[in-house]
């Protein structure tokens, strides 16, 4: 099944250096696809090419198997920018009213589908009031249905949940959810990483202006699940006799006084670590407590940007 966006080595320069270098990524359809990076990466930069609004310096696009700008693609798209801002005199309705005709929305659809939007994002019942007097939370969602409006089927949303309470980030997520049950794609850019570990599929970082990881969200988190053992009756020189037994990976991370430690151990297979249960019981050790470590993608994305910065995680 073709890619719904599939880029190679898609680049924008501007004059001071900044943007973004050699982007290749494919997106298929269905997908929650989580971009990332700390302020000022290039991901908006990267996102504005995709929808049209800005030139590429060098590289190729397609978007829906179409050419970057094509207009047959520009029509199955929508859009919610990070930064954004709606008339303020107008109500809601108005609004998408406004939207629905510039993109050319059938006149006898348009009330039904403002509805149905005004729901999905919340905002039953708050279609007739007038914008300014909408809470940011409010004008976020706003914007949801906006982007949402013309049935699109690939939708790019920057920072969709950063006015929103967390009701507010809980029921986006939802919202995302079901779009990927109707089949839909979505490109999420955001700075709320719980939000990408709950719905995303895949998840790319970009660090200046270049994609440094790429893949799905449990590839990237723990490639090889880590598991943490409470033992007691512990002493230094047996980490070395237990890896001589051993192929697993196995590192002290704390030891105390009363002789209790706390080791981790790197197994793709839970029999390995009852190999290892094994193998510790027979150099006289006691077992606590034994667990698999869920490392939370805040975690890896910290750890990552302290890498390629150069500062200690």
């Amino acid at each position: 099944m073709t890619d719904v966006i599939e880029t190679r080595d898609l680049t924008k320069l501007y004059g001071t250096g900044k943007g973004c270098r050699n982007i290749s990524l494919s997106v298929g359809p269905g997908q929650v696809f989580g971009f990332l990076g700390p302020n000022g990466a290039g991901k908006s930069t990267f996102i504005k090419m995709l929808v049209g609004l800005l030139q590429p310096t060098a590289g190729k696009a397609q978007i829906l198997g179409l050419p970057l700008g094509h207009l047959e693609a520009r029509r199955k798209i929508g859009y919610l920018p990070e930064l954004f801002r709606y008339q303020d005199w107008l109500t809601g309705e108005e609004v998408l009213r406004f939207h629905a005709k510039l993109g050319k929305f059938p006149s006898n659809r348009i009330d039904k589908r403002i509805t149905e939007v005004l729901y999905e994002v919340g905002l039953e019942g708050r279609g007739k009031e007038r914008v300014k007097h909408y809470s940011k939370g409010m004008q976020q969602r706003l914007g949801l249905a906006t982007a949402l409006l013309l049935d699109p089927s690939l939708i790019f949303l920057d920072e969709p949940s950063s006015a929103l309470d967390p009701v507010g980030r809980f029921e986006v997520r939802n919202l995302l959810i079901k779009l990927r049950e109707q089949g839909k794609t979505v490109f999420l850019n955001t700075h709320l990483l719980e939000d990408v570990e709950a719905v995303c599929d895949h998840v790319a970082l970009l660090f200046h202006g270049q994609i440094r990881q790429i893949g799905t969200v449990h590839e990237i988190i723990r490639p090889t699940p880590v598991w943490e053992l409470k033992v007691g009756g512990f002493l230094p020189e047996l980490l070395a006799s237990i890896a001589a037994l051993t192929l697993i990976p196995v590192s002290l991370k704390s030891v105390n006084s009363d002789g209790s430690a706390v080791l981790h151990a790197s197994a793709a297979e839970s029999e390995q670590i009852g190999w290892l249960n094994h193998l510790l019981f027979e150099q006289g050790l006691t077992l606590y407590e034994v667990r698999p470590l869920q490392t939370r993608l805040e975690e890896w994305f910290l750890a990552l940007a302290a890498e390629e910065s150069g500062t200690p995680a």
